[in-house]
């Protein structure tokens, strides 16, 4: 069993290894997909692009009984200025790890190399949100508390706009190389066409999966600390739908100790 906990609104469930963590959040996601596609004829789904996320949605494809093709995939955020096929693009990571995989009816991917601007995209983007709201958001938690690329300090909880062009902070983009999505920090783009904290929140549902060691401080932070744009992860604990998943290596020695 896992240990479990709730911090305001927000319910946490903790588990030994991260191989149990990715199974009973896959387990949860592919239920809460079930759910939403016996309720409604179109369901709205975004992802969030990243390592921490592979072992949940490699198991997520295999679950039984979805249909995908009443499903519409987003994802959170996209890199501005890399080429087309680079690896790290988050459009291409979803297409490697999930878009590709499963017969989505449609996926919507953040292109700014179709676009004028970075502006006029992230524009287009909001559009596309707004046709179809989000139903569920899988996510994860950066080292820095980021959600998505609203980093501190420049995350807003009432951001006016639901995607907007940002510059990432610099140990948003040392997370980059530390996941091993470039090899030099020289290499991280500068900015980022993101989803922002508003427009995630709507979501009626949310599912955030962050394990490993080198997000401990983030998710005490998040959990222990106060709700503050400083720590942008800590809003989920205002969310009525709200789930965490972490692995013992990102436990909190708190929530040990508390256990």
């Amino acid at each position: 069993m896992p240990l479990a906990w709730q911090t305001d609104r927000l319910a946490t469930q903790s588990y030994s290894s991260r191989d149990e963590m990715a199974e009973a959040a896959s387990r949860d996601l592919a239920e809460a997909l079930r759910g939403l596609l016996a309720a409604k004829t179109r369901v709205s789904v975004m992802f969030a692009a990243a390592p921490s996320q592979q072992d949940t949605l490699a198991l997520l494809r295999n679950a039984a009984d979805i249909d995908w093709s009443r499903i519409a995939a987003f994802h959170m955020d996209e890199y501005i200025g890399l080429d087309i096929g680079h690896q790290a693009r988050f459009a291409n990571w979803l297409d490697r790890h999930l878009f590709t995989l499963v017969p989505f009816g449609k996926i919507h991917r953040i292109e700014p190399h179709r676009f004028s601007s970075p502006e006029a995209c992230a524009a287009d983007y909001a559009g596309r949100l707004a046709e179809e709201p989000l139903d569920l958001v899988c996510l994860g938690v950066g080292m820095n508390g980021h959600l998505a690329f609203n980093d501190p300090p420049d995350a807003r909880f009432e951001d006016r706009q639901s995607v907007k062009v940002v510059t990432l902070a610099q140990d948003c983009r040392i997370q980059q190389v530390e996941d091993e999505c470039f090899a030099s920090l020289a290499d991280v783009p500068q900015q980022a066409i993101t989803v922002t904290i508003p427009a995630l929140l709507s979501a009626g549902r949310m599912i955030s999966v962050v394990p490993g060691a080198l997000k401990k401080a983030a998710v005490t932070r998040m959990l222990t600390g106060p709700i503050a744009e400083d720590c942008p992860a800590s809003i989920l604990r205002r969310h009525p739908q709200a789930v965490l998943y972490l692995d013992e290596a990102s436990t909190p020695d708190v929530f040990r100790r508390a256990a």
